[in-house]
């Protein structure tokens, strides 16, 4: 989990904690048409509301959308929107747990406010792998969290695996008043779109996760001290020439375009038994 997701998430304790683990609901509907905005919303698409609650960005989007999937797992909240969804042909409710929920196969968009103590996971069920039929998302999340996905620095390597594929932008702070019952932070739009140029192929995924583990597994090392496992002296020495950093800078300070040229200087220049291997991963 991100550092910053996971301090706001985790280390809450009595009220706030229990106060994070609430069902925030959006109660300004300037923020709803805003978001619908930022998502641009085609005729066709198929965009998902996940964790819809009383449906407040559900039937602004089944004006705009082809097609709208509301996931929301507290029974009373689904309830009331399956009977309000009669009148809409082109609304599916699914009363089901967001991280459990099956996600569409064809391309698809997410236009929601999401659970804030489970933001790490649905962004993970949503990105991972990359090569899914997620497009994009508008959501709200909480501003914290909000910052450090989109920060300069890259110090986690599931952000940057995210980041890879996704650009991540912070559009603007939602204040805590604008949700009932407020939450004990301020929250966030971010926005998350595919990007169409990349420097690492789809189907290399998971060598590049292999790759970020191993290179961030303490992100303040110096470059040649990060990555010395993997290329020889002379390797690191063209690697830092192409990259244009001084080797003595931190990993954490290089960008998603040098991490390219890293992995791409791996793939070609490292023999494949020397690159290394991700880790296996725990479903949340």
């Amino acid at each position: 989990m991100h550092r910053q997701d996971q301090r706001l998430s985790s280390m809450k304790t009595g009220d706030e904690k229990s106060n994070l683990r609430a069902q925030h609901l959006l109660h300004n509907k300037r923020i709803v048409q805003e978001m619908v905005e930022h998502a641009g919303i085609q005729s066709l698409d198929i965009v998902v509301d996940l964790g819809a609650g009383k449906g407040a960005i559900t039937w602004d989007l089944a004006e705009k959308a082809g097609k709208v999937v509301a996931i929301e797992n507290d029974p009373a909240y689904a309830e009331a929107l399956r009977r309000k969804s009669e009148a809409c042909s082109n609304v599916m409710i699914i009363e089901r747990d967001i991280r459990e929920a099956y996600l569409p196969k064809e391309p698809f968009h997410v236009v929601a406010n999401i659970p804030f103590f489970i933001t790490t996971p649905i962004l993970d069920k949503l990105m991972d792998p990359p090569g899914s039929s997620f497009q994009g998302a508008v959501m709200l999340i909480q501003h914290g969290a909000a910052k450090g996905f989109t920060a300069r620095l890259i110090r986690n390597p599931r952000l940057l695996k995210w980041r890879m594929w996704f650009d991540m932008e912070l559009v603007k702070v939602v204040p805590k008043h604008h949700f009932s019952p407020p939450p004990s932070v301020d929250a966030a739009i971010l926005r998350i779109r595919r990007k169409k140029d990349v420097t690492v192929a789809l189907h290399h995924h998971h060598a590049f996760e292999g790759l970020a583990e191993y290179g961030l597994k303490y992100p303040e090392l110096p470059v040649y001290e990060a990555l010395k496992g993997i290329f020889t002296p002379t390797q690191m020495k063209h690697l830092v020439k192409d990259l244009r950093v001084d080797r003595h800078a931190p990993i954490c300070t290089l960008n998603e375009l040098q991490w390219g040229t890293v992995f791409q200087a791996m793939l070609e220049r490292v023999p494949a038994f020397r690159w290394p291997k991700k880790l296996k991963k725990n479903k949340p």
